[in-house]
């Protein structure tokens, strides 16, 4: 019975209308009203509701291949605040998990992998996957689509290439990148390898999202800022291009838009910028005026408050995104989507994320001229 619904599910989504599009109209740097707002990990373990969900699937793996849950979670956040997109909840590892690398999440431990890649016998036999063994990935978008009845847009995701492979080569989280930098520096043929067949599933990953309802996707490099100048380039960044290169550009008669994200990326911004993603992802460190100039308005930027100011109090917060909106200035030729610089912690209060929002809605108008009236 579960399965006919979804099915039946995946084939009504489209008929849906949007009824708030701030969001994507501001990843093509249209006229729009107000700074859109949404954040990186919303639904999450900031949330008491994501907690007790959590708690019934009896894993996190058991909430994310559960498309009724993972439907459950994405909307809780949307209950409570006035965002403007909706982020379908899942996890960048489900990729290499169905390559065979045996993914497991221990409580307070992170992701590990039961057979990570080490040899080159290792990384000689990793292939694309069969999609189908994402299935769950799909299905969840299309029942979150159809849950959301149109109130606002659904973003699709993966990991880049390159983070990917690094907990693909470190079989867990790192503070140091050894194993991935060792290969890199004495194999890379062997770790370029892994990053095209990467791209090449992500790509697929991406647009099998959108097929099934996600209405813009985001690229997570959230490891690219730890390699070396020209190694960020060649390993990190023309991976990334070659997956924003293949993705569908349209579909459901609507732009699907893409964000690039690299944390600690900022000094390479024009040449992520180039990579042909409608917007670009900026932490905390990178002042957003000038980032402006250094590409002129070429793509939107989306950011970029540090996620601990949402510890500092209510008048800290509401200082703290109204510095962020100045930065950015008027809007003109431009387009700004806010969002903090990486996901939000977990010991978040709630209360703060509401003044954030209700912050940025209350302020930001000033800032779109002629899109009031839009």
């Amino acid at each position: 019975m579960h399965a006919l619904r979804v099915t039946l599910k995946r084939i009504s989504v489209g008929a849906i209308s949007l009824k708030n599009d701030v969001f994507l109209r501001a990843l093509k740097r249209e006229a729009v009203p107000y700074t859109p707002t949404w954040l990186m990990r919303q639904a999450g373990r900031y949330l008491p509701e994501y907690n007790a969900t959590r708690a019934r699937a009896g894993s996190f793996m058991g909430l994310a291949q559960n498309p009724a849950y993972a439907a459950e979670v994405t909307l809780q956040p949307l209950k409570r605040f006035n965002l403007d997109a909706a982020i379908l909840f899942s996890d960048i590892l489900t990729v290499p998990d169905a390559m065979g690398l045996g993914l497991s999440f221990a409580q307070g431990e992170g992701p590990r992998f039961a057979h990570p890649l080490r040899t080159e016998q290792d990384v000689n036999k990793l292939e694309v996957p069969d999609l189908s063994k994402l299935q769950y990935v799909f299905d969840a978008v299309s029942v979150i689509r159809t849950e959301l009845d149109g109130r606002v847009p659904l973003i699709g995701f993966a990991g880049s290439p390159f983070t990917v492979a690094c907990y693909m080569v470190e079989g867990k989280g790192s503070d140091d990148y050894r194993l991935i930098k060792s290969m890199l520096y004495a194999r890379p043929d062997l770790l370029h390898r892994i990053l095209q067949i990467n791209a090449q599933t992500t790509a697929q990953y991406l647009n099998a999202q959108i097929k099934a309802g996600a209405q813009a996707v985001m690229i997570f490099d959230s490891w690219g800022g730890v390699l070396a100048d020209q190694l960020f380039q060649q390993f990190s960044l023309h991976y990334t291009k070659q997956v924003v290169q293949q993705l569908i550009k349209e579909h459901e008669g609507r732009a699907v838009p893409s964000i690039v994200f690299t944390k600690g990326g900022g000094q390479w911004l024009e040449q992520i910028a180039s990579c042909g993603a409608d917007a670009v992802g900026l932490d905390w460190t990178v002042d957003l005026s000038g980032a402006r100039k250094r590409v002129a308005d070429s793509v939107a930027f989306q950011g970029n408050l540090d996620p601990m100011a949402l510890f500092g109090g209510e008048s800290a917060v509401r200082a703290e995104v109204r510095r962020v909106l100045d930065a950015f200035g008027e809007v003109g030729r431009g387009g700004h989507v806010f969002n903090l610089g990486h996901g939000i912690s977990q010991f978040t209060p709630p209360e703060a994320v509401a003044v954030l929002v209700d912050e940025v809605r209350s302020y930001s108008p000033q800032f779109h001229g002629d899109g009031r009236k839009s």
